[in-house]
């Protein structure tokens, strides 16, 4: 009526309940398009958040089994420490220096989810240096100097849990020593000693084999192996050669800003293209179905500049740095508050 100047009566006379059920199923199937692409970007997240639920439970348990090895080695050798002072005065002065080195490696791999296998021999080596200077002459060691592969990696303090074990369960005198060999076996590292378990052993404590189980279970899916026959025990432990990381989900604070920045772009530049390609298969749909009811009113214009100037707006935002709702000025605006912020608190 107020663009071609006609009367209402007129304006009655020519309009059908056609027009209005096209546009009722015009209305209905775009909405659907755009919830249900909404509804799946929602999946894709809600994905996305429990798989980081789940990795940061694998972290957590992996970072609790390490600080488990912390107290459990000073303690057991702060045990040995106490039976040498009573029995070799002089040994336990050389063990208290020894066992500083052996701790400051322990300290190290802390933070380390695999160490080498040249240096887990290395610490092994020492560690048994220790052992040596109480039980003298009833261990025995046979141990390999270098890896076959330089590259192959084990979890940390594994050997030292072995060899701690072996020691734990078995006699070892001067008429029954222990015999411990440690070798490579299709491409894994085998702890092998020969069994004479104590007649009273003292409840274990689970931590050493378990330990490196759980360890390589949140690591590999290569299994730890055990061998038990008649006089021998032995242990494998697979030795990697991929690089394996442990997922882990960061908190805000741990988050370099730059990888944020980058990231949330990335996001806004995805929503963008997913915005044009509606854009440029929508609109064509509706010329079509304005062409196929009544193409003497062509309202498909309003639907396409309408949404044009929307699309135009993010383009603005994603692409355009500088300037009012330019990329940066979110990232400014937050920094000039948090400036703000600090110098209120400074004076209060």
């Amino acid at each position: 009526m107020v663009l071609d100047g006609v009367s209402y009566n007129e304006f009655l006379s020519t309009e059908t309940t056609t027009f209005y059920y096209t546009a009722l199923i015009i209305t209905i199937a775009v909405s659907m398009f755009f919830h249900a692409f909404y509804f799946y970007q929602q999946l894709q997240k809600n994905k996305i958040k429990e798989q980081k639920v789940i990795a940061g439970t694998a972290s957590a348990k992996f970072d609790a089994l390490k600080n488990q090895l912390d107290p459990h080695f000073l303690f057991n050798s702060l045990n040995v420490l106490t039976s040498l002072i009573d029995e070799n005065p002089d040994s336990a002065q050389k063990f208290t220096t020894a066992l500083s080195k052996v701790y400051r490696y322990v300290l190290e791999q802390k933070s380390k989810a695999l160490v080498t296998v040249d240096e887990e021999l290395e610490f092994a080596k020492t560690y048994m240096s220790l052992l040596k200077m109480r039980f003298e002459d009833s261990i025995i060691f046979e141990i390999p100097e270098k890896a076959s592969n330089p590259e192959a990696k084990v979890v940390p303090l594994s050997l030292q849990l072995l060899l701690e074990n072996a020691v734990k369960h078995n006699m070892v005198t001067s008429s029954k020593p222990l015999h411990i060999k440690i070798y490579e076996s299709n491409g894994m590292l085998v702890v092998k000693n020969n069994l004479q378990p104590k007649q009273i052993v003292k409840k274990s404590s689970c931590v050493g084999l378990d330990n490196i189980r759980q360890r390589y279970n949140l690591l590999t899916d290569k299994k730890v192996n055990i061998d038990q026959e008649a006089g021998s025990f032995a242990v494998a432990i697979p030795m990697l050669t991929k690089q394996i990381s442990v997922m882990r989900t960061q908190t805000k604070g741990q988050f370099d800003d730059s990888y944020v920045r980058a990231r949330k772009h990335v996001e806004e530049v995805k929503e963008f293209y997913y915005g044009v390609i509606s854009y440029i298969v929508v609109i064509p749909f509706l010329i079509f179905i304005n062409y196929w009811t009544f193409w003497g009113f062509q309202w498909f214009w309003f639907p396409m500049f309408g949404w044009g100037i929307g699309i135009a707006f993010h383009a603005y935002k994603v692409y355009v740095n500088d300037g009012v709702l330019g990329r940066n000025w979110e990232r400014n605006k937050i920094e000039k508050f948090m400036r703000e912020e600090e110098e209120k608190n400074r004076w209060n």
